[in-house]
């Protein structure tokens, strides 16, 4: 039952997504939970019409993606790049991420994200390029604040995007742009964390029980009760974290993704899936300001910007 490996998320150009959200009860079997948003995110799911650089519905080339569950209203917001189409570079057997000498997500990536909002919140000028890879990935930027990790913000592209460029502007969307929550502040800076998710191995699944809890990152197509294209996604965590089963993830999924009508399993067979995976790696503000220490002064940044000490 192997789905079609691809290289690049079958989605059109310009497809956003948010995909983190706020922990949840665990989910009925009923399929009608109110636990969905209007919008597909990883922690929900997009839906609505969006400008910019929010979540909207498939129909308009518009997704939203999150890598954790939201309750209602929390759906994140992502953008699609036009680019997309630029090969995954990553060759790992499987797309397995539990040896991290074969990662290409790195915590210097995390630490180009709070040096991009640093500068942003502080006025600073932006930060130069850093030397991590500047190969193209599908990506997701993730802030959480708190001792429990609260969402704070999440939104990221199924295209692959440089990651360089990819990196800043997601960066600033998904902490100013997230419609679900009030821009971040310089006030909140160190009870951060950052997270940054980088998507391989897309494969059209043969049905919508094609895919492994914990393992696979889903992202669902299906026509709503008024005719229109509706699209959804959740990064491998979620459904794990919220231990959900594989119906009552795709059933939140379709809440988040807008469809209001009672699901039946008949429904379900007409839902076009696309599985992948993802890499992840995770920092406090803590650690950043550890790795940044010759960088800062009595709390303030030095100028020139951080990566000076870079060639």
């Amino acid at each position: 039952r192997m789905g079609k490996r691809r290289c690049v998320p079958p989605l059109e150009p310009k497809l956003a997504a948010g995909c983190c959200g706020v922990k949840k009860p665990k989910l009925s079997g009923s399929g009608t939970h109110s636990h969905g948003n209007q919008t597909t995110t990883v922690p929900g799911s997009s839906s609505g019409p969006l400008q910019n650089h929010q979540h909207t519905d498939g129909s308009n080339g518009r997704e939203n993606v999150s890598d954790l569950t939201l309750g209602p209203g929390n759906s994140p917001i992502t953008r699609m790049n036009p680019t997309s189409g630029a090969l995954s570079p990553l060759t790992r057997p499987n797309g397995t991420a539990n040896s991290t000498k074969n990662l290409v997500v790195t915590a210097e990536m995390c630490c180009y994200c709070f040096d991009v909002l640093y500068c942003h919140l502080y006025g600073f000028p932006q930060p130069r390029l850093p030397r991590f890879t500047n190969d193209p990935y599908p990506l997701f930027v993730t802030w959480k604040t708190g001792r429990d990790k609260r969402l704070r913000g999440c939104i990221g592209t199924f295209s692959a995007m440089n990651l360089h460029s990819g990196l800043r502007e997601y960066t600033l969307t998904s902490a100013l742009k997230d419609s679900r929550f009030p821009p971040l502040t310089r006030e909140e800076l160190p009870k951060l964390f950052c997270s940054v998710s980088l998507l391989t191995n897309f494969e059209d699944a043969s049905d919508y029980l094609d895919w492994e809890v914990g393992i696979h990152g889903i992202r669902i197509e299906f026509i709503n009760e008024k005719g229109v294209k509706r699209t959804a996604t959740y990064l491998p965590e979620v459904a794990k974290e919220q231990d959900w089963d594989q119906i009552q993830t795709i059933d939140s999924l379709l809440r988040k993704g807008g469809f209001k009508a009672p699901i039946t399993n008949d429904f379900r067979k007409t839902i076009k899936l696309t599985r992948y995976r993802s890499e992840k790696v995770t920092i406090s503000y803590a650690e950043y300001m550890a790795s940044r220490q010759h960088c800062f002064q009595n709390g303030t940044l030095h100028a020139p910007p951080l990566y000076n000490h870079y060639s």
